[in-house]
């Protein structure tokens, strides 16, 4: 019969017990439980020799001295570094490389198996990367949250440079909102510089659905500063894959060392955080180099004063109030909340208003008909269509359009 494995062991006891009996051919034996002969001869020779059934179970053929295996010490660093940094093997070569122990990462590995520090974990395959050329050039911006607290939430501001995926930011708001979060970018501008270009999401904080550009408060703080503003498509969070790969190595990190139950330990957790993923953690998508290696600041300061916005010679400049509202004929226009007591053009045009903030056509404004309306041209009518929003004749170069980026970082 062919030989099956239901119980090994079982097998051979029962192969030891017919052939110590005289009565059978070791050879037809073999044949019959599918084994070759010296198989067979050795089976019952470890019999013979230990008398017992119990030693004939299958040996480990572990050699019984290693003078390559890793030494203690060795690996009681490399189990101390996994335990302190919570690192793959790829990173952790590199930290024992700078203390001169030279080990490979199938070592490495090896040795977190050995001590039950590996997760199994599906991960697919890598996509292709997309990176600017130059610091500063990019950087993507989100918010991750919200974590529960014993004394409220938390909600981390992330700002990641494209290049080098250097933290210039990290942030914990009590909330999110504008109010909370435009002080944190003027700190990340102030120590940084300004970038030429800041991609994120279409979320509420940097997007608003009410006017064609997806004017916030926020957002045109940003665009005063000469920013170009770049929004990822609708349920694309891979167009910003740069700073959503952080946001799961965040997350890593703070189970790793610990989430602050309370609001007042967030700050410098995150500082932490920042450091040990600029200075500390070797990237693989850099080479294995650190960020901070890759990385320089801006050599766009930030303006603490925004210079007026140059509108052609002969144009009709207002300023709204408060309200983002238009005075005309002695009634009130709305045109945008987050333009409120900024100075905007305005032209007239086949009995309507037209309402351009710099480089922007923002509302049009039908006195005959007393409506208002967002100016928008429909793209078409596909489900990633998205309205694009009209650009005004200017005396200043402009930022440009926010429109969605064309590549998938």
């Amino acid at each position: 019969m062919p030989w099956r494995t239901t119980d090994v062991d079982e097998q051979r006891m029962q192969f030891v017990i017919r052939a110590t009996s005289g009565t059978e051919r070791l050879s037809a034996l073999c044949r019959e439980f599918g084994i070759s002969r010296p198989t067979g001869y050795g089976w019952r020779r470890r019999y013979q020799q230990s008398r017992t059934l119990t030693q004939i179970s299958e040996r480990s053929r572990r050699p019984h001295h290693s003078p390559t295996r890793t030494g203690p010490g060795q690996e009681q660093r490399v189990v101390a570094l996994r335990k302190q940094t919570g690192w793959g093997a790829k990173k952790l070569r590199v930290l024992l490389r700078e203390e001169e122990i030279p080990l490979p990462v199938r070592t490495i590995h090896r040795i977190l198996e050995r001590n039950g520090l590996v997760s199994e974990q599906a991960h697919g395959p890598a996509l292709g990367r997309f990176q600017r050329g130059e610091p500063n050039e990019l950087w993507q911006m989100d918010s991750k949250g919200k974590y529960p607290l014993q004394d409220g939430e938390c909600h981390v501001l992330s700002i990641l440079d494209d290049h080098s995926r250097y933290v210039v930011g990290l942030h914990a708001l009590p909330e999110l909102s504008g109010e909370k979060a435009d002080p944190c970018l003027v700190a990340t501008f102030r120590r940084y510089g300004v970038p030429q270009a800041m991609l994120m999401d279409r979320g509420s904080l940097w997007w608003s659905a009410w006017n064609g550009w997806g004017l916030t408060r926020l957002s045109v703080r940003l665009i005063e500063q000469g920013i170009r503003l770049l929004y990822g498509r609708v349920c694309h969070p891979q167009t910003q894959g740069k700073v959503e790969r952080f946001h799961r190595t965040l997350g890593a990190e703070l189970r790793h060392h610990g989430v602050p139950p309370r609001f007042a330990q967030w700050p410098a957790a995150l500082i932490e955080v920042e450091t040990r993923y600029n200075e500390q953690r070797p990237h693989e998508a850099l080479g294995m180099l650190r960020p901070v290696e890759r990385y320089r600041p801006s050599p766009q300061k930030y303006a603490e004063q925004v210079k007026p916005w140059e509108y052609a010679v002969g144009s009709d400049v207002r300023r709204l109030n408060s309200q983002g509202m238009l005075t005309e004929q002695g009634e009130r226009w709305f045109i945008c909340g987050a333009l409120a007591e900024q100075r905007v053009r305005v032209e007239r045009f086949d009995g309507k208003l037209l309402v351009s903030y710099r480089h922007m056509y923002i509302r049009e404004v039908d006195l005959e008909r007393r409506c208002s309306r967002a100016l928008v041209v429909e793209r078409g009518r596909g489900a990633e269509d998205a309205p694009v929003a009209l650009r005004a004749p200017s005396a200043s170069s402009a930022p440009e359009t926010p429109q969605e980026p064309k590549e998938e970082v």
